[in-house]
Order: C-alpha cells, then structure tokens, then sequence
C-alpha cells in the first residue's frame, strides 16, 4: 500500500531515526570505551598500590617477625582507606594470609593465583576471592638478598569498579539526550518549513506534479522561459529554444549570452508586466508577455510567454496589401465610371471623334504600365504588387516610376514570394508615405532586376531623405508620430538577414534602398 505521508514527514522520521541510531551507536562506543579506561585505571592502582607496600622498609621486616599480622593488618587498613582499594593482603611465600578486611580470614590461605609471584614475578587477572569477583595483582616481597619472602595482592571489586562506571556513564547519557532532543527540534523546524514549502504533499505527488509540469511545459508550442533576478535562465521549453534559435539547454546561462537582440533582451528583464509586445529576432516576428514572480514584496524573476507570429505578420502584409489593391480597383472604376460618363457625354453632344480620342488616350496611359510590369517581371505576385502599389500611387497623388531596367527573367530565385511582397511592400509603403511629407512633386521610383548573382530591388523616394546614423531597421525606429509604426523597414532588415542578403540606405534628394539579395539554391 501506498504511504500517504508527506514529504515533510517522512523526513522528520527518517532524521529522528538516524539521531536514535547514532546516539545509540555513541553510548555504546562510549560506554566500552569508559568500560576500558576504568578497567585499566583500576589495574594500575592496584598495581601501584602493590608495588609500594612490597617495597616498604616497614614491611620487609615485619613479615620476618614473630607475629607479622600485628604490625602489617594496622598498616594495611590505613594504605587501604588512604588509596580506595577494596583489600590489601600480605601473605607469606606460600599464600598464608597476614592480612585481610575481614580480621576471621586471617591465616587462612589466599584464594588466587600465586606461583608465578612465588617465582619472583607479578600477576595481575580478574578473580572471584572472598570479597567476590575483583580485579587483583601479586607482587613478591624481596629481602636484602633478593629472596621472596612474601607476597603482597592488592584487589579492587568489579562492583567498585562499575559504580565508578556508572558515574562516569550519567553525564554521557545526559548529553545523549540533550543532543536527541536538540536533533530533534531541529528535525522539526526543517519538516515544518519543508511543509510549508511542499504543501504537506506526499513524495509519489509531488513526482506526479513534476512529471505533469515538463509533459505540459514541454509540449506547449509557446515559449515558456523563466529569468532569474541575476538574468540567468531558470526554465526554457522546448517552443521557446525553437522560437529563439537556440542551440542546446540555456537553462543556467547568462541571459546575455544568448546573442538576443537588446530590445528583447530588455523586455525578458523588464520589472513591468507586458502584454504581447511586437519584436523580431532574425528569422521571428514574436509577440512577447511577461510577469514578474514576486515574493515577499520582492520580484524574484520574470515569466516569459512566446508566441509566434511571423506567419500571421505575414499573412497581415498580404492582406494589407490585398486590401490596398482592392482600395485601388474601387478608386480606378470609380475613376473609370466618371471617365466612361465623359465618354457617352461626348457622343450624345454629338461629338464622337472627341470621345474616341479621350477614350484612346486613356486606355493608353493605363496599358502601357500594366504591359510594361507584365513583360518584366515573371513573378506575378511581384507584377501584382506593383500593379497594386501604383494604383496607390496615383490615387494618393504620388507619381510612381518602374525603370525601364525592370526585369526579373527568373521567377525561381529560390526567394519565396511572400518574402518579396514584404520586402520590396514595405519599401514602396515607406517611399509613397515620405513623398506625400516631401517638398515638391513626389515620386518613388521602382527598380527589380534579376542577373546571375541574384536578385536587386531599389526604391527611390522624393521625400525628407533618412536621418544620417539612423538605425531604420530597429523595431520601433519611424519618422510618423503615433504608436503601431516602425514595424515595415524591421520586417524587410529581417527578411534581407533571413536570405543572407544586404540592404543599403542612401540619400539622392530623398531616400533610396538598396536590397541586394543573393540567389538561394535548391534543396537537394
């Protein structure tokens, strides 16, 4: 069965655990090793204690005396109360006792290992005696001619020795508890704050929210992207690495080594919220939206939404232009239907010779242009276009010129027409609206031609001319007051980078560009 404990809980066990073990595995540890350091305390005592009551002036002769009990048991109760020893027995060489705690046990025989003390050597060992079980040493009394003449055996109790243990043990369990329950305040404090930041979900939940959050993160087809305070990446899925060009995971990367364009760069930063915000990158007509991550009354980052809109752009200029087309043939049958008027006028007033030479000069005016882009231009979107934009023209005033250099021979440049209409459009629009702001009559003059190396289209305009050092391709950049401008010239630097192409800005009295796009070879 499934555990439905929380994240935060299932760590709080887990540490109060690991502090059970480790506390336990630290007393045990200490305890052998209390045990140990008693032990081999106790045995140096009692081998030292030994070792100067067998050297003792006092003793040497006593036990040569006639009666040794009654001046070494004196002797031996005040070395015993002096140095916590549990007994002190002085016996002779064959293990006849001199003295003893216990007054009745004396001249009775010592209970305990003596030969090797008997053959001038010392023993120490744990043995059961009279007293209990005791931890002993056996020193040998020595005469003046290096003889054994007693034996000394100093003892302390395992009972003595493991209350000296257990006082040493009472601290150590102290500390043990105090550190059990330090741990585990602290276990507490870290499951309550993991709590909070969990929301009490179970480990299998919250695996099942973050498998959730990357299907959908990465399945969207908008750009998702998460940008920190510091300007790293936090998150990027997969339609943001497609929108943005980038190669690899940027997840950690500096947002300014992405190679953004700056006004981009700007908006993921931006502190203000935005809300389908126009920019381009080189190949991209994006709409941009973000939201600052604000927490505690601190922005913590930036939320960074990508939409693709080249295509509708796109679709936007056409019908932009379909639209100006249709503008112009409502205004040229306008314009025909007044001159048709004139026409029958001329006739009904008797006047036909008139008539026909007005309807002649008209239909020439208006064929000679139409022949002239038809005969040029083998593209026809590109001849529709600029049917289009000179109905404009006139319907505005403005004089528009096809140079009779005119000629695109090849409608496979491998350039999609599309891209034409919004490059050499946006052109046209750009010089029809400076000619009208012009001083003088205005005029745009159109050239396209096609050679070997690709394809070249120049529009020349008679109005104010381009700033000098203007930055005319920048998103944004426009001479026209009012905002949803300054998107046209963006759009045609965008496409001219797109086919690997170079447009130039001069000055001939007004503005002329010069596009330059090389022909793109076949795939395959």
């Amino acid at each position: 069965m499934r555990s439905h404990w929380s994240l935060a809980r299932q760590l709080l066990v887990l540490q109060l655990a690991m502090l059970c073990v480790l506390a336990g595995a630290g007393i045990t540890f200490a305890y052998l090793d209390a045990q140990r350091a008693v032990r081999e305390n106790a045995v140096d005592q009692v081998h030292a204690v030994a070792a100067t009551v067998a050297d003792a002036p006092s003793v040497v002769a006593a036990v040569t005396s006639p009666n040794p009990s009654a001046t070494l048991q004196p002797f031996a109760d005040r070395v015993q109360l002096d140095t916590h020893v549990t007994f002190i027995t002085i016996m002779s060489p064959a293990g006849i006792r001199y003295t003893h705690p216990t007054p009745a046990l004396i001249g009775q025989h010592y209970i305990g290992t003596i030969d090797k003390a008997q053959r001038g050597g010392e023993i120490t060992e744990t043995y059961t005696g009279s007293l209990g079980p005791s931890v002993r040493t056996v020193v040998p009394v020595f005469d003046a001619g290096h003889r054994v003449i007693a034996l000394v055996a100093v003892g302390i109790t395992v009972e003595a020795i493991s209350a000296e243990l257990r006082q040493r043990l009472w601290p150590l369990f102290g500390v043990a508890g105090a550190v059990l329950v330090v741990g585990a305040l602290g276990g507490w404090l870290i499951s309550a704050r993991l709590r909070r930041q969990t929301r009490g979900v179970a480990p299998d939940e919250l695996s099942n929210l973050f498998e959730y959050h990357e299907a959908v993160l990465h399945s969207v087809r908008e750009g998702v992207l998460l940008v920190g305070r510091d300007g790293r990446i936090g998150l990027c899925n997969d339609g943001a690495r497609t929108l943005l060009g980038l190669d690899g995971d940027p997840v950690g990367r500096d947002l300014a080594t992405l190679g953004l364009p700056d006004g981009l760069a700007e908006a993921f930063t931006s502190a203000e919220n935005r809300a389908e915000e126009l920019h381009l990158t080189d190949s991209r007509v994006l709409l941009v939206s973000t939201s600052a991550v604000r927490s505690g009354g601190r922005s913590q980052g930036t939320v960074v939404v990508l939409r693709d809109h080249t295509e509708l752009q796109t679709l936007t200029g056409e019908l932009t232009t379909a639209r100006g087309l249709a503008e112009a043939l409502r205004s040229q049958a306008h314009e025909a239907a007044n001159r048709l008027h004139t026409v029958v006028s001329l006739v009904e007033i008797g006047k036909p010779e008139q008539a026909v030479e007005f309807a002649t000069a008209e239909l020439a005016l208006a064929q000679e242009l139409t022949d002239r882009v038809v005969g040029a231009v083998a593209e026809p979107v590109l001849a529709a276009l600029l049917l289009g934009k000179a109905a404009e023209a006139s319907e505005r005033g403005v004089e528009l010129t096809v140079t009779p250099d005119t000629v695109i021979d090849d409608a496979t440049l491998g350039i999609a027409a599309r891209d034409l209409v919004t490059i050499l459009g946006n052109l046209i629009d750009n010089g029809l609206d400076a000619a009208v702001r012009g001083t003088g009559h205005p005029k745009v003059v159109v050239t396209a031609r096609s050679d070997e190396g690709g394809l070249l289209l120049r529009v020349t305009d008679s109005g104010p001319g381009v700033p000098e050092d203007a930055d005319v391709f920048r998103r944004g950049w426009s001479t026209k007051a009012g905002d949803g401008h300054g998107l046209g010239l963006a759009l045609v630097g965008q496409a001219v980078r797109r086919y690997g192409g170079t447009v130039d800005v001069g000055r001939d009295g007004g503005a002329v560009f010069t596009v330059r796009l090389p022909r793109q070879e076949a795939d395959g």
